[in-house]
């Protein structure tokens, strides 16, 4: 970079001539206790999010220990009959790899596409299959702790969320614009809806402006680049190491363009520091903090090289997220009082497994109790139609006093969950968050343990490394796949878990004079739910289902049209599986399951329709044993399994001697209120 010379880019770094040790600034964070004065959310005083570039959950955490990644022990099956791991590239399958590189976390790692188009192709009307022909085979590629150390370490003090997705199949802005005003003016108003990086200039209403009609101080932190207006393109420059790289997406909507000095659109979100006449990144944020004048809610857009976006390092954005936690604790009382959010905008176009939840498009593609209508895209010249999202599973870790212990938050989650904490915590309502949104996105209050008074430090790896050796831009490295791939596996040991509200069901009932099968859902009576049906014997799935809390959804299946036979498999949130698999013209037993929270236990109730006895064998993934149960005709017999041995986690398959083709598998975890310990089914090395 010609305006900056590396000695002149450690001073604006803030950083002296020898380290910084990353390891005591985190320790710092981690151990500055919580400010308790009402042991609430009210605690919470400031609100803090960093939203970086581009990288997917499982490209980064995929083997982290204790989350849903690379030994998730039930993924969605391809139409291939093969786990989704298995993306075709025409010829062979792909899984995803680590790439044989040196340093990759300081590799400047090709970027993929991520825009609207290749988004939906690889998600493929669900069946997720398309990844290489819509990406290419860097899309499996991954990093590990190895490369990663910093944010890996964060993991481990603080709590991760593995269920957080990106809001829009899609790139940068839409997604943003998803975290600044909840949609992307998917009712047709304002210039929307919004599905590309056009910047053309929008009106709908943004949260910053709700908050300032409603006395919630807020600013965005920034480097002003050359100029936040047309003239600086508004932030996004050539100069990697200076501006916004275009991250501060409020600066496309006319209502901030056309403000002036004095206006508080402006003051707020057009100024920051100037790194080209000396300023450091962190000046006006350390400034603010000191002084205790930080506002309640604040966001911070890095300059390009430290936004983690390939072909960027991902060290580089570690390096950044240092010095944003090395400001944010540089006063202690203020930061017992303040909660930081650190996610991606969206997953560029690197793999992730988990199948995010839709809205159906017709009765032909599922069921839902809410409204979908403001969900759907309904196209355009440039692209065609389709859902909006959820878009792909990005991370997000939950950086704060409550947050801290290495737990793993498995709700669902997307970038409208940010403004929903915001609201619960300010009471500043966003009605651009549609219906279907708020029925099935958490609000991340489930990521805190506001009776935290003292947490403990936590030692992380230093960053002073990862400071950029030039100020450059640089060729990519090409990942190419192994000649052999195999499956990564993730690392050994179990996460503490965050206690969930869902209670999910799913129950099947057969028809056998119509030949039909039908399936009910519910998420449980405090919280909604998402699910998706898969079916290898028939070519018109999968279908999707969401229920409100407390509703239930049920849709049917005719099994004319499946041999004459019904096989159905339900995913649900955090692991919930279930399998239905039968004959469509024959009176069979049944089973259903049930979450009993008081006992932590799941309740099999066992019916046996026919004339004579019916012996079920129940199989027990977890303890690998085996139970019978006699049920005798008419009758149906309840029993509760003990899920002590695995962490109240099941996985059980029933079958049944009165016919050789019935299966009932139900697979989970039980919540009782209380924190629990990840999947001890995980496949770990």
């Amino acid at each position: 970079m010609a305006d900056i010379n590396r000695r002149r880019f450690l001073q604006i770094a803030g950083a002296t001539a020898g380290t910084t040790a990353l390891s005591n600034s985190i320790a710092r964070a981690a151990a500055i206790p919580a400010r308790r004065s009402t042991g609430s959310l009210k605690d919470v005083e400031h609100i803090v999010v960093l939203m970086q570039e581009n990288r997917s959950f499982d490209h980064y955490f995929g083997t982290l220990r204790g989350v849903r990644g690379f030994g998730d022990p039930r993924p969605v099956t391809l139409p291939s009959g093969k786990p989704v791991w298995y993306q075709k590239d025409g010829t062979k399958d792909v899984l995803p790899y680590h790439p044989d590189a040196a340093n990759l976390g300081m590799q400047f790692i090709a970027g993929l596409d991520h825009d609207w188009h290749g988004g939906h192709q690889a998600w493929n009307n669900g069946r997720y299959d398309q990844w290489i022909p819509a990406k290419g085979t860097g899309t499996m590629a991954h990093l590990t702790r190895q490369d990663i150390p910093f944010h890996y370490a964060l993991a481990d003090a603080f709590t991760v969320c593995d269920s957080y997705h990106c809001s829009l199949m899609g790139a940068t802005d839409p997604n943003r614009y998803y975290m600044f005003s909840g949609w992307v003016g998917n009712d047709g108003s304002g210039g929307g809806p919004v599905v590309g990086n056009e910047e053309a200039g929008y009106s709908w209403t943004t949260y910053p402006e709700r908050l300032e009609k409603a006395g919630i101080s807020w600013k965005i932190y920034q480097d002003i680049g050359d100029g936040l207006d047309a003239a600086g393109k508004w932030g996004w420059i050539d100069d990697a190491y200076r501006g916004n790289y275009g991250d501060n997406s409020l600066l496309f909507f006319d209502q901030y363009r056309d403000a002036k000095p004095g206006d508080p659109l402006y003051d707020k979100a057009r100024t920051g520091t100037d790194a080209k006449r000396g300023d450091g990144y962190f000046d006006r944020l350390r400034a603010d903090v000191k002084a205790g004048t930080l506002p309640q809610i604040s966001w911070i857009a890095a300059p390009e090289a430290f936004s983690e976006h390939p072909n960027w390092p991902a060290n580089y954005g570690a390096w950044y997220v240092s010095q944003v936690l090395d400001a944010l604790t540089a006063n202690p009382d203020v930061w017992s009082r303040t909660a930081l959010f650190i996610t991606y905008d969206e997953n560029d176009g690197y793999f992730d497994h988990a199948v995010p939840p839709f809205p159906p498009a017709s009765a032909a593609q599922g069921r839902s109790t809410v409204d979908t209508a403001l969900e759907h895209y309904p196209g355009s010249a440039g692209y065609a139609a389709g859902p909006y999202g959820l878009g792909q599973r990005v991370p997000m870790l939950v950086v704060s006093p409550w947050s801290t212990g290495g737990y793993v938050c498995s709700e669902l989650f997307d970038h409208t969950s940010i403004i929903r904490f915001m609201e619960r915590r300010f009471g500043v309502h966003e009605p651009n968050i549609t219906p279907w949104r708020r029925a099935v996105c958490g609000d991340l209050t489930s990521a805190f343990d506001f009776s935290l008074e003292n947490s403990k430090p936590a030692a992380l790896p230093d960053t002073s490394g990862y400071r950029p050796p030039d100020h450059q831009r640089h060729g990519s490295y090409v990942p190419t796949p192994p000649a052999k791939p195999a499956l990564p596996v993730q690392e050994s040991g179990s996460r503490p878990t965050r206690p969930l509200r869902y209670v999910p069901l799913t129950d099947g009932t057969a028809d056998p004079a119509g030949g039909r099968f039908t399936l009910t859902f519910s998420g449980g009576a405090a919280t909604g739910a998402c699910f998706l049906v898969t079916s290898p014997n028939r070519t018109d799935g999968p279908w999707t289902y969401t229920t409100e809390a407390g509703k239930t959804v049920s849709d049917t299946w005719n099994t004319a049209y499946s041999q004459g036979s019904y096989d159905l498999t339900v995913h649900g949130p955090n692991g919930f599986l279930r399998t239905f698999k039968g004959p469509g013209k024959k009176r069979t037993p049944e089973v259903t399951a049930r979450h009993n929270a008081a006992s932590g236990r799941v309740e099999l109730s066992f019916t046996n329709p026919g004339p004579a006895p019916c012996t079920f064998t129940v199989a027990n993934a977890y303890t690998g044993t085996r139970q019978t149960v006699r049920v005798d005709p008419g009758s149906t017999l309840t029993q509760a399994v003990d899920l002590g041995p695995s962490r109240r986690w099941y996985d059980l398959t029933a079958t049944a001697d009165a016919d050789a083709g019935f299966l009932r598998r139900f697979a989970g975890h039980v919540e009782t209120g209380a924190p629990g310990v990840s999947d001890p089914a995980l496949r770990t090395g």
